[in-house]
């Protein structure tokens, strides 16, 4: 093989660690490997355990090297965790050209500009997002460049984190011998898996509900407009179902994967008889006996508590039930029976369980969206990449950036 043919994503969950390996074909980006292992030294989403986490990485890279006789030295990593959050900014120059037409350096001088802001000296900005350009009080132009006027403004968000978790992170990956290529954030890489342009055209928000966190990641215009991580998760669903049963977090992970259940609707037919059967599980220390009804009455609070605060997000920013491209689910939550039901009922838009895109031989599991997203926006990154194969336009322009930014971080 070539160089530059291998692309691997590294998902870095608190319950998970992921790997998955694409080799780029003349019109497809085929899967080679996919492997999990679980996840320990992270705490809602963020690497706590330096060590832990380096030695876990290592031992499923060092698997799916041995078994599928390849060599993995870099990897497309994503980043994770409620410390993550955006600010508005705007920047204002002037255009440099005695002829007046803005160039491309003029719209990197006006995105710096922007960037400069005060935060707190423990923390980062990440990127930044353009809303809008403004030429000489012209409002409202998305691509500068070509244009002419005297004043250029840059009407932008900025994504910021806390540095101790992204060194901590970037350490877990250098110490398990491995080269960072590229960080960024999970509900974006996943994003960069299922979404569709005209979905980000006329409006959608993206919902990566994971193992301790969810993410919410809005898109309007093509743009990134809003994104925030909550430090709440399908754990939670978990931990609610342990108590309310009485019994241990492995069983009750078992018993929400098996007989869960978001919602227990009256009107819904047989439900009656279903209401009043019990399900019995026996095991070495202890034996349950629960319905289903009473199972989703334990669910359904856990889930309303997490689209409360996606609900909250998206009227903070005016878009509360004004998304036509609606809400797309990934994540390993988004496998709850009748999730999709009750986003629609509580948050009043269409919903959709995301769909992976570009990859052959893609395993259809939402759990695996970022991963994916992590190899689809690595491939474009490379400069090899056919766009065509990836056909999300998303992966050109913001994976591209990131990897300018992350270069000084590169080893």
């Amino acid at each position: 093989m070539t160089k530059g043919q291998i692309v691997t994503g590294l998902d870095i969950g608190t319950s998970t660690i992921k790997i998955l390996v694409a080799q780029k074909r003349p019109y497809a980006l085929e899967v080679l490997a996919s492997a999990s292992i679980p996840s320990f030294g992270l705490r809602r989403g963020v690497v706590v355990n330096i060590e832990e986490t380096a030695k876990n990485i290592q031992r499923l890279v060092d698997r799916v090297q041995k078994d599928n006789n390849i060599n993995i030295n870099s990897v497309f990593v994503n980043i994770n965790g409620s410390h993550l959050y955006i600010t508005p900014s705007d920047g204002v120059i002037s255009v440099s050209r005695a002829d007046q037409r803005i160039s491309e350096e003029d719209v990197e001088r006006v995105l710096q500009a922007a960037r400069v802001i005060n935060i707190p000296s423990n923390e980062e900005i990440l990127d930044v997002f353009p809303k809008e350009f403004i030429i000489d009080d012209q409002k409202g132009i998305k691509h500068p460049e070509g244009l002419t006027g005297i004043r250029l403004e840059a009407k932008v968000i900025l994504l910021c984190y806390f540095q101790s978790y992204f060194t901590n992170l970037t350490n877990a990956v250098w110490n398990a011998k491995l080269q960072t290529s590229d960080i960024v954030p999970s509900v974006l890489a996943s994003a960069e898996a299922v979404l569709t342009p005209q979905q980000k055209e006329l409006g959608v928000a993206l919902i990566d509900i994971g193992s301790d966190t969810t993410s919410l990641a809005v898109f309007e215009e093509g743009d990134l407009i809003h994104l925030a991580v909550f430090p709440l998760g399908s754990a939670n669903i978990t931990k609610d179902i342990a108590i309310g049963l009485k019994t241990e977090f492995n069983i009750a992970e078992d018993i929400k994967k098996q007989h869960g259940s978001c919602m227990f609707s009256k009107t819904d037919a047989g439900k009656k008889a279903l209401a009043k059967k019990k399900i019995e599980i026996f095991n070495d220390t202890a034996s349950l006996s629960f319905t289903e009804k009473d199972l989703a009455n334990i669910i359904e609070p856990r889930v309303s508590e997490i689209l409360d605060l996606m609900q909250k997000e998206l009227k903070k920013i005016g878009r509360q039930e004004m998304l036509p491209g609606g809400v797309v689910i990934t994540g390993g939550g988004a496998k709850l029976p009748k999730i999709k039901e009750l986003v629609r009922q509580q948050l009043k838009l269409t919903c959709e369980i995301g769909i992976i895109k570009g990859l052959e031989n893609m395993e259809q599991d939402p759990a695996l969206a970022t991963v994916a997203g992590l190899v689809l926006g690595g491939t474009e990154m490379d400069g090899e990449g056919h766009g065509a194969m990836v056909g999300l336009g998303f992966a050109k322009n913001f994976f591209s950036k990131f990897k300018k930014m992350f270069r000084v971080f590169i080893p």
